[in-house]
């Protein structure tokens, strides 16, 4: 972790700790339930507590961090409960909003092929934090197009819930190449402009991530 440097306005202090945090927690710097206690965070980063205030509860609303009465706030435990929800609302909305930006533009998904080549080299450490990052930045690539702001909206709500999901997944199993590949295969659908297939590769690939960690989680 590094510390903070030249970051002008509250703002950037607020999005820059609020990154920290994410990756902290998506590489396990933070375990599932793990308390995030301002005062510690604050002096970690080197900042005053209010940007670190601030992005705990924007985590909060992204659902990464619980805050409960008298406890303060917390890292989200993922559970069965959060995986079913997630991955309903995804299977439903995702492979419509995925079928729209195919259809609806001459869009060439230029930057989802350049997230696929940028996570096909990433190593290191914190590899997994870095591919779920891009994992996310990729099916919002391939739905940005679709024209329907509330769609929008509403998966990208969803990201970090799923990277939770996602992260507590490859704990147990490491299934990147098998999802990067499946990434692959809708892209290569929705360059040639197949919308129908597009949509079923991207259900079929949300689908197959609860299929195969569906013991996983606790009830």
């Amino acid at each position: 972790m590094m510390t903070v440097q030249n970051l002008d306005a509250p703002a950037s202090r607020i999005e820059w700790v609020l990154a920290q945090i994410r990756e902290g927690v998506l590489a396990r710097d933070y375990a599932p339930g793990q308390p995030l206690v301002e005062a510690e965070l604050a002096r970690q980063y080197g900042v005053s507590k209010t940007p670190v205030r601030e992005a705990l509860k924007l985590l909060s609303g992204s659902g990464l961090v619980v805050f409960e009465p008298y406890k303060g706030a917390t890292v989200r435990i993922p559970t069965r409960q959060l995986a079913d929800d997630v991955i309903g609302v995804r299977s439903l909305l995702e492979p419509a909003a995925v079928h729209l930006s195919v259809t609806r533009s001459r869009y060439t998904f230029g930057a989802a092929a350049e997230l696929l080549n940028e996570a096909a080299i990433v190593a290191g450490e914190r590899a997994r934090a870095k591919l779920s990052v891009l994992n996310r930045r990729f099916h919002a690539e391939m739905y940005r197009n679709c024209g329907n702001a509330v769609m929008i909206e509403t998966l990208d709500g969803l990201r970090d819930r799923m990277a939770l999901v996602s992260i507590a997944g490859w704990d147990e199993k490491n299934s990147w190449e098998k999802e990067w590949g499946e990434h692959r295969a809708i892209l290569d659908a929705a360059a040639d402009g197949d919308a129908d297939l597009a949509a079923t590769l991207v259900r079929d690939h949300i689908e197959s991530f609860r299929a195969r960690f569906d013991s996983l989680w606790p009830s």
